[in-house]
């Protein structure tokens, strides 16, 4: 059976991967049947041939869960479509000066807007 799955390489603490179509009883950084393509998680920076591994699939390999992820948010011209998280976990009183900071901004928008309609009717 095939599989597309990343082979590791890159230094101690600096992974880099090559996406690879290979055996699924071979080792990791066994001999692929085709490389298709490369992957640095620490910079998002991805190249990918995205018509040869859907055309793997097609053949019957199964991607593994990270690379069907890469497949499925590859651009047509196989660069990564990332799009970054804004989940920051903030404490209570983070939170509550966030909300407050928010209020006090919508309230000097309200006055703003206010303020430009009075004029409107004045002149």
């Amino acid at each position: 059976m095939l599989k597309i799955r990343l082979k590791r390489l890159g230094a101690k603490k600096a992974p880099s991967y090559r996406i690879i179509v290979i055996n699924s009883t071979t080792k990791r950084e066994g001999r692929p049947v085709q490389e298709l393509g490369h992957y640095n998680p620490k910079t998002k920076v991805m190249q990918l041939d995205k018509a040869a591994a859907l055309e793997w699939v097609k053949k019957g390999a199964q991607p593994t869960e990270t690379v069907a992820y890469l497949i499925k948010n590859c651009n047509d011209d196989g660069t990564l479509n990332y799009v970054k998280k804004e989940t920051v976990k903030l404490s209570k009183k983070a939170q509550a000066k966030a909300q407050a900071e928010a209020e006090a901004k919508a309230a000097a928008e309200a006055e703003a807007a206010q303020a430009s309609t009075e004029e409107t009717a004045e002149a």
